[in-house]
């Protein structure tokens, strides 16, 4: 039997041995590795730390001033910021997920984990989707939303400009809680979309209820950045107070000139609702233009209305400001501003929209798939400041893995070499918080978004004297400079410009640790 004093003796023994040894023994065996020499930035916004990190088993197991133990392979971090990975609130990813695992314009910028299912599209049936990334893993995490729209499609079908009968939102219903069973986030809308923007408030605040019974979240490309942005956001605080349910604003914006510098208002009006117990929050991308098609501008859908095109160039944005980055019927108008194509067809820039929108319209009618994209200016930078610093705001990209907005490859870089560390707009360690521990909250995750022992290794390691965008509307699949490596569950999934062949990329699923 071993006594007291003999385990005593022996554990001196043993760790006595340990501190003779420059390289000693680790006592689990499980895979892993030591990154050593990197300030850490663990993403609760606190300041960087000098220190090292253990990951064991794709977590980390130890963080501290910490030696290499025998066998164990080192990763020298040369001194540079090691923050958690990040977490893209709102992606587009799911579009081409398949034919590109590797992710490559989301981990270049740190991306480990995208949340899909936006705009209130998402990939119908869940459960087809996620069985096909079970078997064939991507290189980052991927979590879904419900979309609204797309529940209308399955239940209104083509009959759809026009408000929900009480059968069709109980189907609609039916369906959301079996997407939720399988491990949706919640629900998500795009109120300024067909056909979420035939819906009334009653509807979407009844979807909501069924996902707030299950603990689970709403986000919303909320009904009007522009015209009725105010009624806009009292719709979203309305659900958030009814549901008690977490509720998100998507890629938050003020888009209209008499909105401009308006921004300490807005967010006057979040906290007076987070004040009142509704827990809202945003997220937003870090550029003043935004993409979407034509006809979002338009909410009758008429492009023969020539005052309300005259007030959207006047308002909302300018023509000068309004360049196509897709255009089925004439593919050389792709990269011109609405000014020059009204040059070429010699007339004014709004009968220009019109004759282009009519054109776009018809081969969409005879092809059966979009036709035209556009990038449009809209918001002011003092503006994107206000609402970038709101403490409950995080970084996403609104972005796809091959999009025509530099957003889909530049967005987070762009925030911490630009918004930070050049701007000053907030430090470093916050713009970090809202890129992984803020957003992780935001999200209800609580296995990742810090860097702490026991977190799923998703880490990112950069230069933050160097970091910074590269993408322009030019050329907007240019990767960023300054993220050196990003690894996912403690597999390295892109260094030095370059994605590995590791896919470690696994479903997060509502209310489960993985």
């Amino acid at each position: 039997m071993i006594t007291k004093p003999m385990l005593a003796l022996l554990t001196a023994i043993v760790l006595g041995g340990c501190a003779q040894d420059e390289t000693p023994a680790c006592m689990n065996d499980a895979p892993g590795f030591l990154i050593s020499n990197v300030q850490i930035i663990d993403g609760t916004g606190s300041p960087a730390f000098a220190a090292s990190a253990r990951i064991r088993d794709g977590r980390i197991s130890e963080i501290g001033s910490l030696e290499a133990c025998q066998n164990e392979a080192v990763v020298n971090g040369g001194g540079q910021t090691l923050a958690p990975g990040f977490i893209d609130t709102h992606s587009h990813a799911d579009g081409l997920i398949f034919e590109h695992p590797d992710a490559l314009a989301a981990i270049s910028q740190g991306i480990t984990t995208v949340i899909v299912g936006q705009d209130g599209g998402s990939p119908y049936p869940l459960s087809e989707f996620y069985s096909r990334l079970e078997e064939s893993p991507p290189s980052l995490n991927v979590a879904s939303y419900v979309g609204h729209n797309t529940l209308r499609e399955e239940v209104l079908g083509e009959d759809y400009k026009r408000v929900a009968t009480d059968e069709e939102i109980a189907a609609m219903s039916k369906i959301l809680a079996s997407e939720l069973e399988n491990g949706a986030l919640g629900l998500a809308t795009g109120l300024e979309y067909e056909p979420g923007i035939y819906s009334e408030t009653s509807e979407v605040l009844a979807l909501a209820h069924v996902a707030a019974n299950v603990g689970g979240r709403y986000i919303s490309h909320i009904r009007s950045e522009d015209r009725w942005f105010e009624d806009a956001i009292d719709e979203i605080i309305l659900i958030g107070r009814e549901t008690g349910m977490p509720v998100k604003i998507s890629h938050i914006k003020l888009a209209m000139t008499r909105l401009w510098g308006r921004a300490n208002e807005t967010i006057a009006t979040l906290n007076a609702a987070r004040a009142d117990g509704v827990n809202i929050t945003a997220d937003i991308y870090p550029y003043e233009y935004w993409q979407s098609t034509m006809m979002v501008l338009l909410p009758e859908r008429d492009f023969t209305d020539r005052a309300a095109i005259e007030e959207v160039l006047e308002q909302i944005a300018p023509a000068a400001g309004i360049w196509m980055t897709r255009y089925e019927p004439r593919p050389e108008y792709v990269g011109k501003r609405l000014t020059e194509i009204a040059d070429l067809l010699e007339v004014d820039a709004v009968d220009a929209f019109t004759h282009l929108a009519e054109e776009a319209m018809r081969w969409e009618q005879e092809n059966g798939r979009r036709a035209e994209m556009i990038i449009a200016t809209s918001m002011k930078d003092a503006d994107i400041d206000v609402l970038m610093s709101w403490p409950e705001t995080n970084i996403c990209t609104d972005g796809g893995l091959q999009d025509l907005h530099p957003r889909g490859a530049g967005s987070f870089p762009r925030v911490l070499g630009h918004f930070a560390r050049d701007k000053k707009l907030m430090s470093v360690e916050t713009a970090i918080h809202k890129m992984s521990g803020l957003t992780a909250e935001h999200m209800g995750f609580t296995d990742r978004g810090l860097i702490r022992e026991g977190m799923v290794a998703d880490m990112v390691l950069f230069n933050p004297d160097t970091v910074i965008d590269r993408a322009t509307p030019e050329h907007p699949d240019t990767l960023s400079e300054g993220i050196e490596s990003v690894w996912v569950s403690g597999e390295l999934v892109y260094r030095a410009g370059e994605a590995t062949d590791a896919r470690p990329g696994k479903i997060i699923r509502r209310n489960q640790a993985i």
